[in-house]
């Protein structure tokens, strides 16, 4: 959907002139007015597009979730240019409540979900051919869910918006995480029922029915409930569209995006608007002029790879490799290491800032990875290795050594087993903004990350700014 992130980006422009007209100024929002706005196919598809802009990480949005799911784990370490303190805050856990990049996340996120709202009670009574509908419906459903479950993920317990709100209905209090993810599930099941299995080339990117059931497969696994886990991985395998690529590196490239594994992929394009993929410009060594080197790779991520796996030389760059047109030298990154992933030649960009290179939020590989994980809870250890083994096989068939690399696992010990997994998901997944979720999830954050306060850092707080305009919120503990 490279061509609707470009338009989001337009119609948010657009929308902000019509909400000064005193279309979305009005309180409460009139239904009347909505609804005739909506009953124009094209404005309708405009405004579901302005609900994805949320997602990137576009400049514009300073969305910080890189900095929460890698720097925050031990796959990095702050690193960068001293621009950003609260980086360094989040690396070493001094963070507060003043910390920039949580209030940053905290807006961008509920944002989101008020442009979701808005489109569901625009279409309510709005007259549009009905395929249309369902499935703008569907997209904003899901898109919901997604802002939902990010700030659930990140703060814990958050206020639950499902309606539009009118400034004096704004102060309202948390609800527990179990019921956000309540909503969340409820919001991809009814989705699921209306959203396609896929779209046209040029509209990549949207919500589609298996995002739609991933999101919530993704949502009973945060509620350890297996059963539900599997159910969902079950339907998504059903719909036999998803594969694992045969090379690894094509979910990290420019050329093969948008490809079988991709099941959820956020779209980024270089149009020079600002809706570019600023990983290209936070993650670069500062040899590159306009790099900023932030999230050096950690040493400890890197020898905890089998030296046979290649997924280590797609994901980390080391020591004379090419270096998207430079040579990497240790000197390049005070841990000797860089990023590779979401990153790309100068040469391919008109900005550094603006990388084309997508963010994919669930990949098949990690479905793959939730079914064993799920499987293996469950005690159900032999039917558990199988999802495990595709996933290891696909890094086995490229390596220099494939007859003798990344052995298959064939414990029957369920406790050898689910730690087998758990290291599986660093080495596919390292630097997708998932490792330090994945630590506090299974309770491992106290005993590997340095500064970790159990009670306390499982969550982040709740932005100061937050808490003095609402005071109906209540803080995290120990913040």
């Amino acid at each position: 959907m490279k061509r609707a992130a470009h338009s989001a980006l337009l119609f948010a422009i657009a929308w902000l002139c019509l909400s000064c007209q005193g279309v979305l100024e009005k309180e409460p929002l009139g239904q009347l007015e909505l609804n005739n706005f909506f009953n124009n196919p094209q404005d309708a598809v405009q405004a579901i597009n302005a609900a994805y802009k949320q997602l990137t990480f576009s400049v514009e949005n300073n969305n910080f979730y890189w900095a929460f799911g890698v720097v925050a784990s031990d796959e990095a370490i702050a690193g960068g240019d001293g621009s950003r303190p609260g980086i360094t805050e989040i690396d070493v856990f001094t963070h507060t409540p003043r910390t920039e990049e949580f209030n940053d996340y905290w807006k961008l996120n509920y944002a989101g979900i008020t442009q979701c709202n808005t489109v569901l009670v625009g279409l309510e009574k709005a007259n549009l051919p009905g395929d249309l509908k369902n499935r703008i419906l569907g997209e904003a459903r899901f898109l919901r869910a997604f802002y939902h479950f990010q700030l659930a993920q990140v703060f814990g317990d958050v206020p639950l918006i499902t309606s539009i709100l009118s400034p004096s209905e704004m102060r309202v209090s948390r609800r527990p995480r179990s019921e956000v993810l309540a909503q969340v599930i409820k919001d991809c099941e009814e989705a699921a029922l209306v959203l396609p299995v896929g779209y046209p080339s040029a509209e990549s990117g949207r919500a589609t029915r298996g995002a739609a059931l991933a999101l919530a497969a993704k949502a009973h696994l945060y509620a350890k409930d297996w059963a539900k886990v599997l159910e969902k991985v079950n339907q998504i395998k059903a719909l036999g569209i998803y594969e694992l690529m045969a090379n690894y590196q094509d979910n990290f490239s420019e050329q093969t995006q948008n490809n079988r594994e991709s099941v959820f992929e956020i779209q980024h394009t270089n149009l020079e608007f600002g809706v570019g993929n600023s990983l290209n410009q936070w993650w670069a060594s500062k040899k590159f002029s306009s790099g900023y080197g932030f999230a050096e790779v950690a040493e400890e991520f890197v020898t905890a790879f089998d030296p046979s796996d290649p997924r280590l030389r797609f994901t980390v760059a080391r020591n004379n490799e090419p270096y998207f047109g430079l040579i990497f030298k240790p000197s390049f990154s005070s841990t000797r290491y860089g990023v590779r992933k979401f990153l790309q030649a100068d040469s391919t960009t008109t900005q550094k800032a603006d990388g084309d290179i997508n963010y994919t939020y669930i990949r098949f590989a990690e479905v793959l990875l939730w079914e064993a994980e799920a499987l293996a809870e469950s005690g159900r250890v032999q039917e558990a290795l199988a999802p495990l083994e595709r996933v290891r096989a696909r890094a086995r068939a490229q390596s220099a050594t494939p007859a003798t690399a990344l052995p298959r696992i064939s414990t029957t010990d369920k406790t050898e087993l689910i730690q087998a997994i758990r290291r599986e998901r660093t080495f596919e997944l390292g630097f997708e903004c998932h490792r330090f979720f994945d630590l506090v999830r299974w309770g491992l954050a106290p005993s590997v990350l340095g500064g970790f306060k159990a009670g306390k850092h499982e969550v982040f707080p709740i932005p100061q700014t937050e808490m003095d305009l609402n005071p109906a919120l209540v803080q995290n503990p120990g913040y």
